[in-house]
């Protein structure tokens, strides 16, 4: 043990709880400890956080900054420019020799991280840093060569064949506050900047229908276990009521740990192992959602360059469609397909949408449009109240077929065939659709094909007060066709170049419709681990077998992605007349709402401003080159089911009053 005047930071993240946190644990054990959190903008880059999540932020910090001073040691805010000059200014202010914190995996912290480590060690500080956030690390986890899993099935079979560390329930009893705070140029919650005055009026409404902070999070966990994980593989799917765990923005702002809910769960599945087998199937289909989590953070750590480019180098080829006309009717839910438009509304007016609809959007947007998936999982980080970018890099990826087992990047999904299916009384088309509210359910999913008089009474005036379908779905899947056919042209194209380039026999896999799959080295020697408390940092290996080549790509190339986001302004909320949200337009005129409205702040996306300004542009797909599979990759139907029925995104019956027709 450290000597008992000995002072340590502890840098809270997204790790905002008392209870099972890592490092907060080990500064309360070793002496005085200060809690400090930094908020520094101009550090966010592309990903600077939208309306709805940094309302979380704000609230949970709130929640904590309490639960910290229950426990003698308040939380202090820092609003800066740079972290490590924020922390090192710390540092000096209260004497401390040591700071702590717990592992986070996106491509920018893992960027900061690695600075803030590097620089605070150059300065004689001793730097710790823990495991709060996973089951497991995304280096402990690899296949008997030593090498990344590229599908979900092999990882989580793998994890679950390992052992887990307990979570640690109890919070420390007592913190010991250091002197010389007084000096610090720390702020109050509000002067952080979380939260404009333009968008209070908006939050509001968040307020009534979520409850921010780690001791609701475990209020939450327990309705769970208690009331819906015994039905949930029966209810998962239903696009309203409240039917799944609810606890995605919970896990995202780290207010509740993921040992703590797969312990509880666990717990549940052995008392039913011998009682009730729906009930176990239940806990299976939850704790294979929780393994989705886990693998998104692994993907991202070990494949640095997936929050822009496919994870299968075919799809460098793919011949993306720039429509910017396109890529707006999307986001204002004025598409032409009912369900498309009523989850796109419902994620504008709330933050939210229950995953299976965010898979129904998500498709559409690549599949039918055939825009770059890249520029759908920054709206999704824009504008979503769990936003969580390792979930949705996984989930784009998933669904745009980026990923050996993910979607077939031939399938076309029909948004009125998934409607039928999931809303076959159209009861959630109706709740955001007011134009559609008397459209009969016979015709609500496909009201292009209903007769005049059926429109005429129903009161939808097609092209006028409801579009018209913006793309026909024969005409999509000849599009989808077309794209893939040049798709595979151009990488059977590359690939015969590169062979003939080495004075090779050009091998029969190149004409064959190959994957290409980069390969990563995960299992290190003893001699590369420096200890136990240091987070490692991405070492990528490409493999290729055509040229007896290897070669590393290791954390330089996220940093040199990083410094090209700061040289880039980020992603800002502006006032577009022309992209209100139809919550606020034609849906509001047909609606008699008694309580108040969402006054959604907008995002810069009219093509009268810079495309770089609002952060699409930086993101059109480049793909990396992998080394070619020699064979063609199984996909696993349990895979598709276990990613689009995860309860990491839900829905939430709470916002919903405010919004159904009078």
């Amino acid at each position: 043990m450290m000597d008992s005047q000995s002072r340590t930071i502890v840098w809270f993240r997204r790790d905002l709880r008392i209870e099972d946190n890592p490092a907060l644990l080990s500064a309360a054990r070793d002496g005085v400890t200060l809690p400090v959190f930094i908020w520094c903008p101009s550090e966010e880059g592309k990903f600077y956080p939208g309306r709805c999540s940094r309302w979380w932020l704000k609230q949970s910090l709130a929640h904590l900054d309490q639960s910290l001073k229950s426990i003698g040691a308040p939380l202090v805010f820092i609003r800066a420019e740079s972290t490590v000059s924020a922390l090192l200014h710390c540092v000096n202010a209260i004497g401390a020799t040591r700071v702590v914190y717990n592992h986070l995996y996106d491509p920018v912290s893992l960027v900061r991280d690695h600075a803030v480590k590097s620089q605070l060690v150059d300065h004689g500080i001793v730097v710790q840093s823990y495991n709060g956030d996973l089951l497991f690390e995304p280096w402990e986890v690899y296949d008997a060569s030593g090498h990344a899993f590229t599908t979900f099935n092999e990882f989580w079979n793998r994890c679950l064949s390992l052992p887990t560390e307990p979570a640690a329930f109890l919070p420390p009893w007592q913190l010991v506050p250091p002197s010389g705070i007084e000096s610090l140029d720390s702020c109050s919650i509000e002067e952080l900047g979380l939260e404009k005055e333009s968008e209070k009026p908006s939050n509001a409404l968040l307020g009534r229908g979520w409850s921010p902070g780690w001791s609701n999070a475990d209020k939450v966990l327990s309705v769970f276990v208690g009331e819906n994980l015994l039905n949930y593989s029966k209810n998962r799917m239903k696009l309203e009521g409240t039917t799944t765990s609810l606890l995605s923005p919970y896990l995202h702002f780290g207010e509740i740990s993921v040992r703590k809910i797969f312990q509880n769960v666990r717990m549940r599945q052995i008392q039913w192992t011998k009682e009730n087998s729906d009930a176990v199937e239940s806990v299976d289909f939850f704790l294979r959602s929780i393994g989705l989590r886990e693998y998104s953070r692994y993907l991202c750590f070990n494949f640095p360059f997936t929050h822009e480019m496919s994870l299968l180098g075919n799809l460098k080829h793919y011949p993306w469609r720039a429509d910017q006309e396109q890529f707006k009717s999307w986001r204002q839910g004025r598409t032409g397909y009912p369900l498309v438009d009523a989850g796109m509304r419902e994620l504008w007016a709330t933050g939210w949408m229950h995953n299976r609809t965010r898979v129904i959007v998500a498709s559409f947007f690549v599949k039918f449009l055939q825009l770059p998936w890249t520029w759908g999982m920054k709206y999704f980080w824009d504008t979503l109240l769990d936003a969580d970018l390792e979930s949705d890099i996984l989930g784009w990826q998933y669904i745009s077929g980026s990923l050996p087992d993910g979607h077939e990047l031939i399938r076309l999904d029909s948004p009125e065939v998934q409607g039928r299916k999931f809303d076959p009384d159209g009861a959630y088309i109706r709740s955001w659709i007011p134009e559609l509210a008397r459209m009969p359910t016979e015709w609500i999913h496909h009201p292009w094909d209903a007769p005049t008089s059926i429109l005429k009474a129903a009161g939808v005036d097609l092209g006028s007060n409801y579009p018209k379908p913006i793309v026909d779905i024969n005409i999509a899947r000849e599009h989808l066709d077309d794209a893939l056919s040049t798709m595979w042209e151009l990488d059977r194209a590359a690939k015969a170049e590169r062979f003939n380039g080495a004075g090779e026999v050009v091998a029969d896999n190149v004409k064959m419709q190959t994957f290409d799959i980069p390969t990563v080295v995960v299992r290190r020697e003893a001699s590369d681990i420096t200890s136990s408390l240091d987070q490692r940092v991405p070492s990528f290996h490409n493999m290729d077998t055509n040229f007896n080549k290897k070669r590393s790509i290791n954390l330089d190339y996220v940093m040199k992605k990083e410094v090209e986001f700061r040289n880039n302004e980020k992603g800002t909320v502006g006032e577009e007349d022309d992209l209100r949200s139809t919550a606020e337009s034609s849906s509001a005129k047909r609606r008699s709402i008694s309580e108040a409205q969402f006054s959604v702040p907008l995002p810069c996306y009219s093509e009268s401003e810079s495309k770089n300004q609002c952060g699409y542009d930086a993101f059109k797909p480049q793909f990396f080159r992998g080394s070619p599979s020699t064979q063609p990759v199984q996909k696993d139907n349990a895979m598709e089911a276990q990613y689009e029925e995860a309860d990491v995104e839900s829905c939430k019956e709470g916002l919903r009053s405010c919004k159904r027709p009078a």
